[in-house]
């Protein structure tokens, strides 16, 4: 079976099928066509031989008897020899590859059959050339009623935009191909392919299936006028953020619908199928890119330990849960404060959720004592400490907040993980920590420079990845915009002109699996976000595809918020010596008495200018900081 048969959906019986299964009526059918086809073969051959001439008494001396014998005999033998290599068994669909294949084995035997037959007698039934020629022409006219049903059977099943809608397709590769057969080869198919659209010139004359390219992607408006498309299907499983930007402004632009293959990563391998079209989705335009993951690496550091993750039920908790069970760890401990999280995550990991595992903690990182307890119970090899206060405008309301859970709760975790002789930590930081001017950014980054301080003084390895917004995590922008839009709007946006990186939790999770094998002690790793997104583009695009009109109110930053985000601060170079998509930078350390001075008894706008000065201070630790055990038992008098 071809991939274009595998594409469409064609099922053939098994090759499994015993060589007893009974012979079908079409089977019957094909091997009398066969064998009519053999002895007017021959007849016409020897016809042929003696120049057109059908008088028996002018072919010197070779009778009727003889021709008779011989076009007999290769009927016999082409469904005998047909039927031992299963070409009547119904293994093959008719008139595929693999059936015509062994039409031509049958054929080839068949001739040399009755050409050896031939020679016996003592006078020969026929001329020498008559099996020959009789061989190519039963081959011409075998396959040439294949290809007939074919073409008919084909046309047969390809739907009409009465039942489907016209489409279309851009790319002429691999996938389109596939995605045009599909197409043409499902009478119920909802696409009807119009034209094909493709950037490469030698493929401007190409035809697939009797679909014409018309041109590359510049016409793909006009040609869409022109030939009434109702949609636009991308049929490149590659294709970039940029090129599904471009195809949905047009589509907006014509009233288009536009929908997209999957991404070649998540084939596997597979033919495409009509299942495999679907609407573009937000993460198509902000960008998807599959992530070179270093199995062996990730697998050294994380098959067969110990591995904590706090903040296991959030969004990129849970994700880094699930792809970590995948490289086989001795022990998963999953920790969150949220025991509904903890249900959740041990659901998806599972298929079920008794919560009677000790691997489910349930803990919160500003209790020292009870931290300090779970590490001492599990006795960790790496940590990932994903457990933070996150949104920015109420953190900005509640500063006190972000300090115990972003400071002291990593602090306290740090600690524990150099008493109990953690391996390797990972902190997972955000893009607001460089050049921070909120409470969210200036407790991350403190946050950082503490896990840096961590690394100067505790065995192990310690370190930090930073990265931006997570498409579809809890609370993210795609989520507010999708809210608002169901409930008619309107769509709130803060800036027209403000913008943000974005990345896919799965791509931000391998990545930060990828920096945990190859980070250094002390650094911060920088996953590349790729281009920041305008927001407004985002809600624009968002609303275009509502079944209402919806409107978009532009509210202004809120204090703290940045115009556009950085990944990198100042002083901060993008250094990749190791991954071409994780920068490793230099993280200042800072000691946590320092921390522990500069904040007491502050509130408010105080404690916001403590934090923020905290958190750019270019000196860091002094001499004779207390290196973080002992500064765990500080912050526990100083938290009371």
């Amino acid at each position: 079976m071809t991939d274009a048969d595998r594409a469409s959906g064609a099922v053939e019986p098994a090759a499994a099928t015993t060589e007893a299964a009974s012979v079908g009526p079409r089977a019957v059918v094909q091997a009398g066509t066969d064998g009519l086809v053999w002895i007017g073969a021959v007849i016409a051959s020897q016809v042929l031989r003696f120049d057109l001439r059908p008088d028996p008494g002018r072919w010197s001396g070779f009778g009727l008897g003889g021709l008779a014998v011989v076009a007999v005999a290769a009927a016999v033998l082409q469904i005998g020899i047909g039927l031992a290599l299963g070409l009547y068994r119904g293994r093959w669909r008719y008139g595929s590859f693999d059936e015509v294949s062994h039409l031509l084995a049958s054929l080839l035997a068949t001739t040399a059959a009755i050409s050896v037959l031939n020679q016996l007698p003592g006078d020969r039934w026929v001329p020498t050339s008559v099996p020959l020629l009789g061989g190519a022409l039963a081959l011409l006219a075998m396959g040439g009623c294949r290809y007939a049903w074919r073409i008919g059977h084909e046309r047969s099943l390809r739907p009409t935009t009465d039942t489907g809608e016209p489409v279309l397709v851009l790319g002429a590769g691999e996938g389109g191909q596939q995605i045009i057969t599909a197409m043409l080869r499902t009478p119920s198919s909802p696409y009807v392919p119009v034209a094909i659209v493709d950037d490469d010139p030698t493929k401007r004359n190409l035809s697939i299936r009797g679909v014409p390219v018309v041109g590359n992607r510049t016409v793909l408006g006009a040609e869409a006028e022109r030939l009434h498309a109702r949609a636009i299907v991308v049929a490149i499983p590659s294709a970039s953020p940029e090129l599904l930007r471009e195809v949905s402004e047009v589509a907006m632009r014509l009233d288009l619908e536009v929908r997209v293959l999957p991404p070649i990563h998540e084939l596997f391998g597979s033919p495409l199928g009509l299942s495999d079209i679907r609407p573009l989705s937000e993460v198509d335009l902000l960008g998807r890119h599959e992530v070179d993951t270093d199995v062996d690496s990730i697998a050294g550091y994380l098959t067969g330990r110990r591995v904590l993750i706090t903040g296991a039920g959030g969004s990129i908790g849970s994700e880094l849960c699930r792809q970590i069970s995948r490289f086989a760890p001795a022990e998963l401990v999953m920790l969150d404060r949220d025991e509904s999280a903890l249900h959740a995550v041990q659901l998806s990991i599972e298929g079920r959720a008794l919560l009677d595992s000790e691997n489910l903690v349930v803990a919160d990182l500003r209790d020292a004592d009870r931290i300090d307890a779970v590490l001492a119970r599990h006795r960790p090899q790496v940590v990932f400490h994903t457990a933070a206060l996150k949104h920015l405008p109420l953190l900005e309301l509640h500063p006190d907040e972000a300090l115990k859970s972003n400071v002291w709760g990593t602090q306290h975790l740090l600690a524990a993980a150099c008493r109990h002789g953690v391996d390797r930590f990972v902190n997972i930081s955000t893009d607001k920590a460089a050049d921070p001017v909120s409470v969210l950014g200036t407790t991350k980054r403190i946050a950082e420079r503490l896990t840096a301080a961590a690394a100067a003084d505790c065995p192990g390895t310690y370190l930090s990845v930073r990265f931006g917004n997570v498409l579809g995590s809890r609370g993210s922008v795609l989520t507010t915009f999708r809210a608002q839009i169901e409930a008619g709007g309107p769509v709130t946006v803060t800036d027209a002109d403000v913008t943000r990186y974005f990345m896919t939790v799965e791509e931000a999770v391998q990545l930060v699996i990828q920096a945990g094998a190859v980070g250094g002690d002390g650094e911060a790793l920088v996953l590349d976000m790729g281009r920041p997104v305008r927001i407004d583009d985002v809600a624009r695009r968002l609303v275009a595809e509502a079944h209402r009109p919806v409107e978009i109110v532009y509210t202004g930053l809120r204090p703290g918020e940045k115009l556009h985000e950085v990944l990198l601060g100042q002083g901060e170079e993008d250094l990749r010596p190791r991954h071409h998509l994780i920068s490793q930078v230099p993280v200042p350390t800072l000691a946590i008495d320092r921390v522990a001075d500069a904040t007491a008894g502050r509130t408010g706008p105080d404690l916001v200018a403590a934090l923020a000065a905290l958190a750019l201070d270019p000196a860091g630790a002094g001499p004779g900081d207390d290196a973080p055990s002992q500064a765990g038992r500080a912050t526990d008098r100083d938290q009371g």
